[in-house]
């Protein structure tokens, strides 16, 4: 297969559940009326791309559900070529969402098929391709294998370090980009009082740290470039990360350098938190 921007990651679905308040240990909350949305990092990444015109492809693995049947209809009608999208035993992933009526999210993923992606499926895949983003919620060893691969066919390689694990300094060397926010930067470094730039000292050939409302951080060799935000009304944060990094991959495959990349990135994302679910609040090229 010959694509552009290339998505190594989970495809879940979103069980998605309003509460006034997150529960606490032993307690029982009440919400509202369960949404059922395609989700999933690597799926809500390739969508987020390819909604703005990039040509993206999807590794992954769902589940002979009913689940499995939803995201890869979704993934379809995005755009995403399903081609190396496998259907295993296992059934499709699920994450468990809550979100308080300031638009913050609470995650829970029971990861399924997601866990049946092996880095054999990784082999002979990077025909065409210019930038390859991988995320966390599929095995590490086929995370690894996966960046390896594609830095040695000299495919743009971004890591997407979420949800947090600890990979070798192997696979953080062999980075272009490293995407973070702000929590995973602060663990990553071993402090809350982290300066950006020693995101480098770990490894990767440059960094972006998200901050929410507050946009982002362009982190390379030259220094430290702040991306601001547009002001907007939350309403939902799930997948605003992914929105970012779909965004910032497409970006990047047209030739953009990182920092305008990040503009663009921290837009699509505004957008996606003004409306309710995942994928289905990514916006179009023409809504930027």
């Amino acid at each position: 297969m010959n694509t552009e921007v290339l998505i190594v990651g989970s495809a879940n679905a979103d069980l998605v559940v309003p509460v006034d308040r997150r529960p606490g240990g032993g307690e029982t909350v009440l919400g509202g009326d369960t949404e059922i949305s395609p989700g999933g990092k690597g799926a809500n990444t390739a969508v987020a791309a390819a909604r703005l015109g990039a040509d993206v492809a999807l590794l992954g693995a769902v589940g002979d559900d009913a689940y499995g049947t939803l995201l890869l209809d979704s993934l379809r009608e995005s755009g995403v070529h399903t081609d190396l999208v496998r259907t295993t035993k296992r059934p499709t992933g699920i994450a468990y969402i809550t979100v308080t009526p300031d638009g913050e999210n609470s995650i829970l993923v029971s990861p399924g098929a997601n866990t049946a992606l092996e880095p054999a499926d990784v082999d002979g895949v990077f025909d065409g391709v210019k930038v390859m983003v991988v995320s966390l919620e599929i095995p590490l060893p086929t995370v690894e294998y996966a960046v390896a691969a594609a830095a040695k066919a000299g495919v743009r390689v971004l890591l997407n370090l979420s949800p947090m694990a600890k990979v070798s300094p192997a696979t953080l060397s062999a980075l272009d980009v490293l995407l973070v926010n702000e929590h995973e930067a602060a663990w990553l470094l071993g402090s809350d009082d982290y300066d950006p730039a020693a995101l480098l000292d770990v490894g990767p050939r440059s960094a972006v740290v998200t901050m929410g409302a507050r946009g982002a951080v362009v982190v390379t060799v030259d220094g430290l470039t702040e991306v601001d935000s547009p002001k907007v009304e939350a309403v939902d944060t799930t997948g605003a990360g992914d929105a970012f990094a779909g965004a910032l991959a497409a970006s990047l495959a047209e030739g953009a350098s990182l920092a305008d990349a990040a503009r663009q990135a921290v837009r699509v994302a505004a957008v996606s938190v003004t409306r309710r679910g995942a994928q289905p609040s990514y916006p179009l090229a023409g809504e930027i």
